[in-house]
Formats: structure tokens, C-alpha cells, sequence
């Protein structure tokens, strides 16, 4: 089966204030399937949001091809949809044309506009339509802001630490949202973690990278059922495998640069 989105020896450099080259990325090689949820882990500053910008089309490397469907990444497009660790919602909008705007922006609201109702109601917001974010919660902000991505059907959403600013029950809670959509809507996700246990829980692969230069060190298979009890035997055999491989590629840690 063809991969969704194929990276291809992507390299993303820097200059520093001498003019030297600073490897964010380094020889980027990854392929997302169609359907998959990935999350990408590792030390500060190795490029894991790099990585996921140049997927989204905000970015572009210095060398290398980025794919989907075949089809070079050249710039952004609602086909990929990008979250926020914050929820960039407009303030001055209403929770409902929070959602809508990316309908309207597409010409195809008053087509579609029912669907507005549908996904306010999947993340469990029936009655804040007219609400405005300064009026809801942090969390409850985080639900809308996926929404308005995945309103407009995008092939994969890229997920940056979209949980990070949330207290732990908050996170537990959105992490078994993003499960749900996830299958329901059957979306491509690919997520920025620093959380493990997060990853271990969302995911079918787990990409680690290393610090600077970003690099791919390995690819972890998270061979859970569905439900996925973080005390089992089988999830900590994961997690402790996981921070073994991240110990490692810390153990000469180079100089953070927050890219």
C-alpha cells in the first residue's frame, strides 16, 4: 500500500550567527500510512515541530522531497490540517464561526453548514455556540480548535503538542477525544509529544528522534489492543523501551536550539 505522506532524505539547516550551518533536520527518512496515528517524541529542540511544519507546508527544507499522495508539499492547504499547542481560536468569533470559518473560507458553507452542529456536538459542546473563547476554558478551547481543522475533511492532522498547556486530568481527558474522532473520522494524525505515556497510548507508531541534528533513530511499533491500560505489563515493556532509546541519544546531549 502507498504511504500518504513520504519523506524523502529531507535535510532543514540553519545559520548561526557566524554563518554556520546548524542541522535542525539531518537525512529525514519517513513514511505516515493512510489512517495511522504517529507520534513523533524526543529531546527539546531536535526538530520535532520543524518536521511537522515542513509536513504542514509552513516550512520548506534546504534538500529532499516531501509527498502526499504522490504529490510534492509546497505549501500549506486545508488538506492538511495543523493544531496548535495553544488553541489559536479568534477571539472575536463565536465558538460556532470558529468552527464554520473554514467552510465559509471554501465557499461550501451553506452546503455544509449542518455539520457545524454535528462536530460541536462530537466534542460534547452542545450550548457554547455562542460563547466566545475568553469564555470557555482552556480545554474546552483545545476541543473547538480540532474541530475547525477537521471540519474540512483534511487528509492528515499534525498535532503540536496540542495537550501540552492542559492540567493531567484535562489531558487524559482530550487524549480519549482524540482517540474517538480519530475513529470516527478515520483521519491521518501525526502528533508532537513530550509526554510517553501519551504517545504509548494514542499511537501505532512511535517515531525518536535525536537531538540536534534531528535525526530518525527508531520506529516503535505499538502492538496495544484498543484499550490500553497504562499499568499492564505489555504498555510499561513499551514505555521502558522507549526511554532506554531516549537515554541513550541523550547521553552526549548537544547544544539546544529551540527550532
Amino acid at each position: 500500500m502507498k504511504p500518504l505522506i513520504e519523506i524523502k532524505n529531507v535535510n532543514r539547516i540553519y545559520r548561526d550567527t557566524h554563518g554556520n550551518p546548524l542541522y535542525a533536520l539531518k537525512d529525514i527518512q519517513l513514511s505516515i500510512q493512510n489512517g495511522e496515528f504517529l507520534s513523533i517524541v524526543g529531546p527539546s529542540g531536535c526538530g520535532k515541530t520543524t518536521l511537522l511544519r515542513l509536513i504542514a507546508g509552513l516550512d520548506r527544507p534546504q534538500s529532499g522531497q516531501l509527498l502526499i499522495d504522490g504529490s510534492e508539499i509546497q505549501g500549506p492547504t486545508p488538506e492538511r490540517g495543523y493544531i496548535f499547542q495553544q488553541s489559536t481560536l479568534f477571539p472575536w468569533a463565536t465558538i460556532y464561526d470558529n468552527v464554520a470559518i473554514g467552510l465559509k473560507a471554501r465557499g461550501v458553507y451553506e452546503k455544509e453548514k449542518a455539520r457545524v452542529k454535528e462536530y460541536i456536538t462530537m466534542i460534547g459542546l452542545d450550548g457554547f455556540e455562542k460563547s466566545y473563547p475568553h469564555e470557555i476554558s482552556g480545554g474546552m478551547a483545545q476541543r473547538v480548535a480540532i474541530i475547525r481543522a477537521l471540519i474540512n475533511e483534511p487528509k492528515v492532522l499534525l498535532l503540536d503538542e496540542p495537550l501540552g498547556a492542559l492540567d493531567a486530568f484535562k489531558r487524559i481527558e482530550l487524549q480519549q477525544l482524540l482517540i474517538d474522532i480519530w475513529k470516527k473520522t478515520g483521519t491521518t494524525m501525526a502528533m508532537v509529544t513530550h509526554d510517553v505515556d501519551e504517545a504509548i497510548t494514542l499511537s501505532n507508531r512511535i517515531v525518536i528522534m535525536t537531538p540536534r541534528p534531528g535525526q530518525i533513530v527508531d520506529i516503535i511499533a505499538v502492538t496495544l489492543g484498543e484499550e490500553r491500560n497504562r499499568n499492564t505489563d505489555d504498555f510499561i515493556a513499551i514505555r521502558k523501551k522507549i526511554l532506554e532509546v531516549l537515554h541513550l541519544v541523550i547521553t552526549n546531549p548537544q547544544p539546544e536550539y529551540i527550532i
